[in-house]
Formats: structure tokens, C-alpha cells, sequence
């Protein structure tokens, strides 16, 4: 075969450059530590370095999204448990208002505390968080949640939304809870009302009734919808029955109800029919009837609501019944209260749970992600410095041969 001295050139060139690239890429490979400079070095591991790096990134905004939801939790929860001993010293109050031998000047005074109290509860249900939103708005977090009518009484302006956070990437936590599932839903233990027939003669008087026992109020024996019938009767006018309402003629009395009152009209009785308590007083004459029904309007009592009423019983003179019952009242709905706010502390734990080890997982899979990266991407030193070294004598020894074969020429012959 015939070769040209152009021929022989061009090969001899070719042979450096090639020679000399490989020599280069290794020695950016050692330089970046890097084993894959372009896609084109290894395109299966490029495209899964890829898809690890946009994993990373995923990872790291639900860092972010676990830190404020770590954040918002534990300032709900700190604020909760400022509500919580808020209405403990409420219900202290409330205890010592109950006392009958105090004066109304003593009561007043109570009121009064309790007035300052209800005005650091209002403030505690309308903090607000870094962002500057209501914690308890719900979905509105740019609304005052609760607002104080003209009347006294309090309304919730918020929603009974809960805003959420996406922390993996099949779970989300809720990061707040909404004012009328925290401070409005309490159960209202005066939900029963009475309305009493006199008898002519009669001075018999009657408390608010308390529902006291909910289980009782709601268990396999209920307390009927359509409420009852407590009827003194006129040969024993201290003995009575409860009829289930309406009542229907032949009329049957319910068995658990009946009863008889003590011979002191200076002391007070008490029926406790199926979780609802009612107090007697007075001297009945027969034939008198208490009807007991249920409100479907005051199921459920906000906090503040219970405070207010209670601070407004105590202002006024006291009469009958009336500062005992709301204060009985009081106490029933303020425990009420404070169960469904630990309630809520108690999901507010879990969520924290969930967030530290989610967090915890999280790490886990971004350790692993780091290392499978550095599996495909970082460069093997020992075996690129070998490499180095034999494509250096390959470069020198090319080289040197096109050095010998440059110089090859018939006229050196002659």
C-alpha cells in the first residue's frame, strides 16, 4: 500500500491530538473531581444525577416547609397553654363566687377580675404569627378572629378552615387550628331549660337545670329529645314524677325519675334525672308541673361567652337561684373548655411528632441521595492517576514517533 507523505502526516497529527485529549480529559477529571464532565461521558448516569439533584431540591423545601410548621405548632401551643392557665384561675374565680356568704361588694370585686381575664383571653384567641396572621382565623388570616359585640357577647369572624403544609412527598401537616373548633364548640352545660306551672299557694322555686353527667345525658338511656314532665302530686305534694314529653294519655312515669322532697323548706333538694341536675327550694302544694327541654339554639357556648355572662351575674344583685345556677353553669362549661383546648394541645403534640420524624426520614433520604450522587459523579483519584500516567507515556511515545517518521526522507538516501 502506498502511503503519502501527507498521508503520513495527517495520521501522525491525529494520533498527537487524539493522544493529547485524552490526556487533558483525565487531567480535568482529576482537577474537578469529577468523573462525568458532559452528558455525553455517561448519559444513563446523567440523567439520574438529574433526577437526584431535582430530589434534593424537593428535600430541601420541605426542610423549609418543617421548619415553619415546627414554628407555627410551638407558638399555637405556647399560646394555648397561656389560654389554658388564663382559664384556670377563671374557674378559681368562678369557685369563689359560689360562696354564699359573700357580700355583692365581694362579688363585684371577682367580676372585675374576671373582666381583666376575659380581656387577656380575647387578646390570647387574637394572636397573631410572624407573618402577622390571626393563629385562629382559619383560612382567614388576615381577619380578627374574635370580636366583641355591643351587647357582650362575642363573634367569630374566622372560618373553619386549617391550612396545611406539604413536609414529603405524600404528607401534609396542619400547621394551625381554627378559633371555633378550639374556643366556640364547647359543649353548653345549661342547654336544658325549665319552665315552671305554679300551683296557687305554692312557693316552690326551681334552679337552671345542669346537664352534669354528659354520658348519662347521651348514653344507651338518654334524656328524651322531646324533654320531660316533673309533676308534684296533689295527696303527697312533696312526692313527684317525670313524664316523658308529650305526654299521652294513659300516662306511664318514667321509672328512674321520681322522687320526694324533705320536710325542710329551708333546704335545698335535688333531682338528677339522666345527667341533668335541678335544685328545689320552697314549699310545693301539689299539682305544680316543671317542664325540662332541651334548646337546640344553646348546644354549644364559646369560652368567652361563659366568662361574660358569669362576670354579668355577679354585677348584678343576686336573687333565688340566679348567681348559683351561673356559676354552677360556669364551672361545667369552663371544664368544658379546657378539655377541648388540651384537646387540641394534645393533636398539636402529634403533629410535632410527625414533623421531627419526618424531618428525621427526610435526612435519611438526603444522605442516601449525596451518596448515590457521589457514586456517579465523583471521580476514582488511584484509577484516574493511573490513567494519567499510561496516557502520558502513550502522548510521549506518539510523540516521539511522529519525531522519526517527520523525518524520513529519500534525498537522506542519496
Amino acid at each position: 500500500m502506498r502511503i503519502s507523505t501527507i498521508q503520513a502526516f495527517n495520521n501522525g497529527v491525529q494520533g498527537l491530538q487524539k493522544n493529547y485529549a485524552n490526556a487533558i480529559r483525565t487531567q480535568e477529571q482529576i482537577s474537578t473531581g469529577n468523573r462525568i464532565l458532559t452528558p455525553a461521558d455517561d448519559p444513563v448516569a446523567s440523567v439520574r444525577l438529574l433526577q437526584l439533584e431535582q430530589q434534593q431540591n424537593v428535600l430541601g423545601q420541605y426542610k423549609e416547609n418543617l421548619t415553619a410548621a415546627k414554628n407555627g405548632l410551638a407558638q399555637e401551643e405556647v399560646t394555648l397553654n397561656s389560654v389554658n392557665t388564663v382559664l384556670q384561675r377563671v374557674r378559681e374565680l368562678a369557685v369563689q363566687a359560689g360562696n354564699g356568704a359573700l357580700s355583692q361588694a365581694d362579688r363585684e370585686s371577682i367580676a372585675a377580675e374576671l373582666g381583666e381575664r376575659e380581656d387577656e383571653l380575647l387578646g390570647l384567641m387574637n394572636t397573631r404569627n410572624a407573618r402577622g396572621e390571626y393563629l385562629f382565623a382559619g383560612f382567614q388570616g388576615k381577619t380578627q378572629p374574635f370580636v366583641r359585640q355591643a351587647d357582650g357577647t362575642y363573634k367569630y369572624e374566622g372560618d373553619e378552615g386549617q391550612r396545611k403544609l406539604q413536609v414529603a412527598s405524600s404528607l401534609t401537616v396542619p400547621i394551625s387550628d381554627n378559633g371555633k373548633k378550639t374556643f366556640e364548640n364547647v359543649i353548653n352545660a345549661g342547654r336544658v331549660q325549665a319552665a315552671v306551672t305554679a300551683a296557687p299557694g305554692s312557693t316552690l322555686q326551681v334552679s337552671a337545670p345542669l346537664v352534669q353527667d354528659e354520658v348519662a345525658f347521651s348514653g344507651a338511656n338518654p334524656f328524651p329529645d322531646d324533654g320531660v314532665a316533673v309533676v308534684f302530686d296533689t295527696a303527697n305534694q312533696n312526692s313527684y314524677v317525670v313524664y316523658a314529653l308529650p305526654r299521652t294519655s294513659p300516662e306511664t312515669p318514667l321509672p328512674d325519675g321520681g322522687g320526694t322532697l324533705d320536710a325542710d323548706p329551708d333546704k335545698a333538694d335535688s333531682l338528677v334525672f339522666r345527667g341533668v341536675t335541678l335544685k328545689f327550694s320552697g314549699v310545693p302544694v301539689g299539682g305544680e308541673t316543671v317542664q325540662l327541654t332541651v334548646d337546640a339554639t344553646q348546644q354549644k357556648r364559646g369560652i368567652l361567652d361563659t366568662i361574660a355572662q358569669l362576670k354579668t351575674s355577679l354585677q348584678g344583685p343576686a336573687s333565688g337561684f340566679q348567681v348559683g345556677d351561673a356559676v354552677a353553669v360556669a364551672i361545667t362549661n369552663l371544664d368544658h373548655g379546657m378539655t377541648t383546648v388540651d384537646s387540641v394541645r394534645g393533636e398539636i403534640g402529634a403533629r410535632l411528632n410527625v414533623v421531627e420524624t419526618t424531618q428525621t426520614d427526610n435526612d435519611d433520604v438526603g444522605l442516601v441521595n449525596k451518596s448515590v450522587q457521589a457514586e456517579l459523579r465523583e471521580l476514582d483519584y488511584a484509577e484516574a492517576l493511573s490513567r494519567l500516567a499510561f496516557q502520558t507515556v502513550i502522548l510521549e511515545a506518539a510523540q516521539q514517533s511522529y519525531v522519526k517518521v517527520s523525518g524520513l526522507n529519500l534525498f537522506n538516501k542519496l
